[in-house]
């Protein structure tokens, strides 16, 4: 199996682009997929540099319904026509940050590619999709700004628009979430419910970013216990984009080598 980050906010590959957004390639016995598509055509673009051919992607799995994931689909589709592009019906609806729309653009719910799911699928004995996570344990301060529709009013998202994927290769399990908005111990319970273990790895941001020193206290120990819970499983954790830095640092002190980054670029191994 391989696993290559194609887009997240950091440079880890000499001559691959940066941008805020998330897009994980991965190569398994039987498909070429995409977890996400990165907010731009930096996808298709670094993806040439790292001498990936995307036309030869089969599945694309949006993680859920925001630009920084979703706005390499269209790029993408240019490439291929026949890539099957799988999301929750309900990414397909507005999402904003505050006032500001952060949801997928229009034309994506137009390709003809395109598969709406509802809830759990098992897509083949690979790869299985996941949602209702329900729970609320440290979950992340910034979904607070995060509104979508209901009953044609502004509310706090309840994420129902996110999925996970769980692959299997030779008897490991890989976990992915873009952003972990229910957060990542509340996937991870979901996850035992419906497995019973744990993955052997994850592959997601924490959603916890802000910038240097303006995290508050209680956010701080929000970061600090959910290294400490992950830090004491067998799991290895790889992360970037919406974690931030300061977080990932905060984070890192406590995991040490069971959480690793992410860069635009760069292997992941696994």
């Amino acid at each position: 199996m391989r696993a290559v980050t194609l887009v997240e906010n950091t440079e880890g590959h000499c001559g691959c682009i940066a941008e805020h957004g998330l897009s994980i390639y991965i190569e398994t016995a039987k498909h070429r997929l995409l977890l996400d598509t990165g907010q731009t055509d930096a996808v298709v673009m670094n993806a040439q540099t790292l001498g990936i051919d995307l036309a030869k992607v089969d599945t694309v799995i949006l993680s859920h319904g925001h630009y920084d994931h979703s706005g390499g689909i269209l790029p993408f589709a240019k490439l291929s026509s026949t890539a099957r592009i799988i999301m929750q019906r309900t990414a397909t609806e507005p999402h904003y940050n505050m006032e500001r729309y952060i949801g997928i653009a229009p034309e994506i719910a137009e390709l003809p590619n395109l598969s709406l799911i509802d809830g759990d699928v098992r897509l083949d004995d690979e790869l299985f999709l996941f949602t209702g996570i329900t729970g609320r344990r440290c979950f992340p301060t910034g979904n607070s700004r995060l509104k979508m529709i209901e009953n044609g009013e502004k509310v706090c998202d309840d994420f129902r628009h996110e999925q996970c994927l769980d692959i299997v290769q030779d008897g490991r399990h890989i976990l992915l979430s873009g952003c972990a908005h229910n957060g990542i111990l509340n996937i991870l319970d979901r996850y035992r419910e419906i497995f019973g273990f744990m993955p052997d790895y994850v592959i997601t941001g924490f959603h916890m970013m802000k910038r240097e020193g303006e995290h508050t206290p209680e956010e701080l120990e929000v970061i600090r216990e959910t290294a400490r819970e992950l830090s004491a499983t067998d799991t290895v954790f790889y992360s970037g984009h919406c974690t931030g830095l300061p977080a990932f640092d905060e984070m890192k002190r406590i995991m040490g080598d069971k959480l690793r980054a992410l860069h635009s670029g760069g292997e992941i191994e696994l």
